[in-house]
């Protein structure tokens, strides 16, 4: 017990919770593991995390045969990856949009949701506008997600990081695969009887069938389903993670092949087409007609567009959560070492821009702050970002 922190323990005890052999091996893995990778959250805030992440059933560490233990271990991990990735150190607003954002990239849930808005009398609601009453009924009515608040509570008196740890906890407890489905489908599925009953809805009942498959969970069978089979987690967030990256890139694909085309026409959206097929140049010019040398300079044309332009300014965003390079999840692709090589070479006013990059703010009102023109700030945003990038294409 001498190599885990004492304070550690504390907390445990103060939560009425008994650490096992094994459970105090992972509470030292993961409080290493936490002050290299989120250095800038007091100890305090690192050992409330460590708190959240093995939770509070600790004896079951103890029960689990090294396989078993694996696949907990990997359940752990992911929680940590959705903390760290997007709401850890995250404004709460910011936050908010992160999870309604992955919440609503889930295609069986928009898809109800959709099915179900073009039914309804109210055909103006969006489906952001239904989830998030959908997670407001998830909060007043699951007795799982209750407990993880009330458990939450005990853990900080912080706001900011419950927020950061509700959050969490609400993404990885709908993201719970349950019949091949997202946990929160059915979670809809109860939130539409429920406004049913209360005759808040217009849908009639036998549409209502139509929406809802005969499959989906009722609030009267949900105890029969295993909500903590961490290895049907750990496969369909595997399968989840592959499909989004082919969603991501499919959508990269379409905005920037809009953008040729808009920009600098037909010629370069053939070019783009013919090059992610796996086209050389040669057989790239042969299929357009053209001479070697133009399609060389239309690559040239083609590469500074999708680096300068359309990556740092048209479609920050999506390009950044495509390659996992993103400021405020990924840290820009790099890691902790090569992050603080970054920060050692940017000037004062690189990085001052960066920390207000990494707070949420926008170019327009980091220059308003600091009191600059905004190409001022674009221009020092854009030696950051080209310096991650040599650095990340060392490795």
């Amino acid at each position: 017990m001498g190599v885990v922190m004492p304070r550690l323990i504390q907390g445990f005890e103060e939560c009425n919770l008994t650490m096992t052999a094994e459970a105090q091996k992972l509470a030292q893995y993961w409080s290493s593991r936490l002050a290299a990778e989120s250095p800038e959250q007091s100890v305090a805030h690192r050992e409330s995390i460590v708190l959240w992440l093995l939770g509070s059933d600790l004896q079951r560490f103890a029960q689990l045969n090294p396989e078993e233990l694996n696949i907990a271990n990997q359940g752990i991990e992911y929680r940590w990856k959705i903390l760290h990735q997007r709401y850890l150190g995250i404004g709460r607003e910011r936050a908010y949009g992160n999870l309604l954002t992955r919440l609503g990239s889930l295609v069986a849930l928009r898809n109800k949701i959709q099915s179900w808005v073009s039914l309804s009398r109210d055909r103006q609601r969006s489906v952001m506008d239904v989830l998030q009453e959908v997670l407001q009924e998830l909060l007043q009515n699951d007795k799982y997600m209750q407990q993880e608040m009330a458990a939450i509570a005990e853990l900080t008196n912080d706001k900011r990081l419950r927020d950061s740890l509700l959050f969490a906890s609400i993404e990885e407890y709908s993201m719970r695969p349950v019949r091949n489905q997202p946990l929160l489908v059915y979670r809809f599925v109860n939130y539409l009887r429920r406004i049913q009953r209360g005759g808040l809805t217009q849908v009639p009942s036998n549409e209502l069938v139509k929406v809802v498959s005969e499959e989906i969970l009722s609030e009267d069978n949900e105890n029969a389903v295993n909500l903590t089979d961490n290895q049907a987690i750990a496969e369909y967030e595997a399968a989840q993670e592959i499909e989004d990256q082919q969603t991501l890139r499919q959508v990269v694909k379409q905005e920037f092949a809009d953008y040729l085309q808009a920009n600098l026409g037909e010629e370069a959206v053939e070019w783009l087409r013919l090059y992610l097929q796996g086209k050389c140049q040669d057989e790239i010019a042969k299929t357009l007609h053209k001479p070697i040398k133009e399609i060389y300079r239309l690559r040239e044309k083609i590469s500074y567009h999708a680096v300068r332009v359309f990556a740092l300014k048209a479609k920050p965003e999506l390009v950044d959560n495509w390659l996992a390079i993103s400021l405020q999840e990924h840290n820009l692709g790099l890691t902790q070492n090569q992050w603080q090589q970054v920060y050692e070479t940017l000037t004062p006013l690189g990085r001052k821009i960066l920390d207000l990059r990494k707070a949420g703010k926008s170019m327009e009102a980091i220059a308003q702050e600091l009191k600059l023109k905004t190409h001022q700030v674009m221009g020092e945003w854009t030696k950051v970002y080209f310096a991650a990038q040599s650095l990340r294409n060392q490795d």
